[in-house]
């Protein structure tokens, strides 16, 4: 489902470009339709009025709350079950920010991460995604929304673009305050460019070292990383957004003093900040996370020799909540339940 899709059925029953806009707006703000000072049986036309309510069951068909897993450190981590039956996951981040995703599964299969394995499924609609939205705002205030959760933007360019174009208008969240993250692709940057809404990016880099980012990111694009930065520089200058350069923390893989160096080398007076994120471990999968006192003092070092750099925490860590597990965990207990067997996804502490 995409919003042009919504669009056009809106138009279908008389809206014009205001009723249109009111309509999108409340509901990506989680708002009731007769929400606000003008009454709605004197602003819509009557066949869009008789048609309101079909509409909005069929909004709020879009997508539902499978399952809620919070984490200690104040995220929820959500289980989204979309129409058909597939499921995604978002994360209500602390300090009103959210984590959405724009695929069922990926198509880039990094080997760190628990979405790559299951491959590509489907892309999300943009609809879809802003339902992601809404569910969120049901539960507390959403100021921030990043596309960082399953799925890389970029293989769903136009119903990314559509659902940030909407959220940044009629969804009330600043430019700044929606984040694209991608692994780095050409028509990331191209677009972008020529967008009334531009987003911040955020750039998957993990490495400084070409061979091993194609090692572990094996279906990505193959631009350097200095390409990459290159790229991501250009789109911060003219944008006015500083890159967030993505460092998922592998012991023993791209934790050590030589990555120091490497980094300091590409990032050295970009206008840039490097997220350093320890490893959100995943069952069957070889990585580890290195300690804290490892990824501290890394960050420590960056930030003495100019790197402006932040030691993140991924969310939601004591519920195994990295992007791909709710989902996997999911799929398994379907599986295991069989197919004529109702199945009903437990909170972890029931």
């Amino acid at each position: 489902m995409r919003i042009s899709d919504l669009r056009q059925q809106l138009r279908t029953h008389g809206a014009g470009p205001s009723h249109e806009f009111r309509v999108l707006r409340l509901w990506s703000q989680a708002l009731p339709q007769h929400s606000g000072k003008r009454r709605t049986e004197h602003f819509m036309p009557r066949p869009l009025l008789d048609a309101l309510p079909a509409f909005e069951s069929q909004l709020d068909g879009i997508a539902r709350i499978a399952s809620v897993h919070p984490g200690e450190d104040g995220a929820e981590r959500l289980l989204v079950a979309l129409a058909d039956g597939q499921t995604v996951e978002s994360v209500l981040l602390p300090r009103g920010g959210l984590c959405i995703s724009s695929q069922v599964g990926c198509a880039v299969g990094c080997l760190f991460c628990m979405t790559g394995r299951s491959g590509l499924v489907r892309q999300v609609g943009s609809a879809e995604m802003v339902a992601q939205v809404v569910l969120a705002r049901q539960r507390r205030a959403v100021k921030k929304v990043v596309f960082m959760g399953m799925g890389e933007p970029a293989h769903n360019l136009d119903n990314v673009l559509e659902a940030i174009d909407l959220l940044g208008t009629a969804g009330n969240i600043g430019h700044k305050s929606l984040v694209l993250s991608t692994v780095g692709d050409s028509r990331v940057f191209e677009r972008l460019a020529g967008q009334a809404v531009k987003p911040a990016l955020a750039l998957s880099l993990h490495t400084t070292h070409d061979a091993l980012r194609e090692r572990l990111l094996p279906r990505a694009p193959r631009m350097t990383c200095e390409e990459i930065v290159e790229r991501g520089e250009a789109y911060a200058r003219a944008s006015g957004y500083p890159i967030q350069y993505q460092w998922t923390l592998l012991e023993g893989v791209n934790d050590g003093d030589d990555e120091v160096e490497g980094i300091v080398r590409l990032l050295g007076g970009k206008y840039g900040l490097l997220n350093l994120i320890p490893y959100n471990r995943v069952d069957g999968l070889d990585f580890r996370r290195p300690s804290w006192e490892r990824a501290a003092a890394m960050a420590r070092t960056l930030h003495r020799r100019g790197i402006l750099t932040k030691l993140r925490q991924s969310a939601a860590q004591d519920v195994d909540g990295g992007c791909g597990q709710l989902r996997a965990r999911a799929i398994r207990v379907v599986a295991t339940a069989g197919s004529h067997t109702p199945v009903r996804i437990h909170h972890p502490a029931s």
